[in-house]
């Protein structure tokens, strides 16, 4: 069933508490289901998967516990990894930008090699802790670049010209088998059977460029699309339920520009993937209707926002609201969980050097979200960009997050489809983190304040 947002304008007199008409939550108006929210785990579980048993423990706890972030999506990493040797690049060349930690391994240092299967051990170490904790996790599998030897720069941080397509095409095949060796190899000695496979990353991008700083690979659309029917054969005859996705460019511009030129690929593949760095509703409404035209799973598969303080974290709380209501993903993934420096780019702030890490502001705003929002909900079609709301599958939890990144305070009046029998309030405030109180509606309506830069979620028992 094909679902489009409401558009409707709520006045608000900010500061007064004052509206010309509450807020409508009805639980019968549903919108896409919740499978689950995400992140990558490249480039932080390639540096913590050395760290100690106890802080692993630690880490992928606070990630995928109910009491936690509740995230059960996960994108491993197929590294392509740096000529050994470093004759196409600098040594290091990617702890310019991005840091050493961008240094993926490949599982094949030259063509003729072996597989290496302990190259990503410290990646791999996460996952399956992460397997281990949470057994319903989903991962994806996902590639930024090519080994280096089927490149033609023989760089994996991109081709000499940006604009151009770093994978030889006589390679093609090459890299159709490299992934699906990985894919195979996962099933076979861990018993982790990848639910999609991503050959792309941002490849209509024109800033992947040899001696950069980070894997990267620019792929015309037509490439891609020859690239896909390249490994679809054989993803289909390894046994492997692992379906294809793409084609996770950067933006729902760029996302739009590709999609218009896989009329031959969409047999091919079963999820469109896309990240959110820049988008707008329109976009984000349009390639939700194309998505779902061709019979597509989507996923925001990718993103992240700097800003300053909670200002900045309730920013790109606002991205997700907007992806949630406007582009209706089932699975809404973040880029990093752990950063060595700031609170915008990742929700734990840690040292890898010395395993000093800790939870930051960022993630308890996030959390507001993802521990309540539970896999299995349905979201909810409300008239207000504030507010993302989401019905349990019995029909006995209704969650309501509603956020407020201004300098001043807003109130809201909601009307409720059925009187609550018991309702927690969670707040997140620049002093709070996601702290508890018992709230009491009057009738079907909630009444609901926010002091300036803030996010408040609650669960309300029907």
């Amino acid at each position: 069933m094909k679902l489009k947002p409401i558009f409707l304008t709520v006045l608000l007199l900010v500061g007064l508490g004052l509206h010309a008409q509450p807020i409508t939550l009805d639980i019968h108006k549903k919108a896409q289901p919740v499978e689950g929210w995400g992140v990558s785990l490249c480039w932080w579980a390639h540096m913590t998967g050395s760290w100690t048993d106890a802080h692993i423990d630690q880490l992928v706890d606070w990630l995928v516990s109910p009491e936690g972030l509740n995230y059960n999506v996960f994108r491993y990493n197929i590294g392509g990894g740096d000529d050994p040797k470093n004759r196409n690049c600098e040594p290091h060349h990617m702890g310019k930008g991005k840091g050493i930690r961008a240094e993926m391994p490949g599982f094949k240092q030259y063509p003729d090699d072996p597989y290496d299967w302990d190259a990503d051990a410290a990646q791999v170490k996460i996952l399956l802790k992460i397997k281990e904790k949470r057994p319903d996790a989903i991962f994806e599998a996902f590639s930024n670049s090519a080994p280096w030897y089927m490149t033609k720069s023989g760089c994996v941080a991109g081709a000499a010209d940006k604009n151009a397509d770093n994978l030889k095409p006589e390679c093609y095949a090459d890299f159709a088998r490299y992934l699906v060796d990985v894919c195979v190899h996962f099933k076979e000695a861990y018993g982790v059977e990848f639910y999609t496979l991503e050959p792309f990353n941002e490849s209509h991008s024109d800033y992947w460029y040899q001696n950069g700083s980070q894997e990267g690979c620019h792929f015309d659309t037509e490439s891609q699309v020859a690239v896909l029917k390249e490994i679809y054969p054989l993803l289909k005859a390894s046994g492997l339920s692992t379906v294809l996705a793409a084609s996770d460019e950067t933006s729902t511009a760029h996302s739009l520009q590709v999609f218009a030129g896989y009329d031959e690929a969409f047999p091919l593949i079963g999820q469109w993937n896309t990240h959110t760095y820049s988008a707008t509703n329109q976009e984000r409404m349009l390639l939700h209707d194309k998505a779902i035209a061709k019979g597509l799973r989507l996923w925001q598969s990718e993103s992240g926002s700097g800003g300053k303080g909670i200002s900045g974290n309730l920013k790109l709380l606002q991205r997700l609201f907007d992806d949630m209501r406007y582009l209706q993903p089932t699975v809404w993934c973040d880029w990093q969980y752990v950063e060595e420096k700031g609170d915008q780019w990742c929700t734990v702030t840690g040292n890898f050097s010395s395993q000093v890490f800790e939870r930051n502001k960022n993630y308890y705003v996030r959390q507001q979200i993802t521990r309540f929002i539970k896999q299995g909900y349905t979201l909810l079609e409300v008239a207000q960009d504030q507010t993302l709301a989401a019905i349990s599958p019995n029909g006995k939890e209704l969650v309501v997050a509603v956020l407020n990144n201004e300098d001043t305070p807003v109130s809201y009046t909601y009307a409720l489809t059925a009187k609550p029998k018991r309702i927690t309030q969670y707040t997140t405030t620049e002093k709070e983190n996601l702290q508890p109180a018992t709230v009491k509606a009057i009738g079907k309506t909630l009444q609901v304040s926010l002091h300036p830069h803030s996010v408040q979620t609650f669960v309300i028992q029907l």
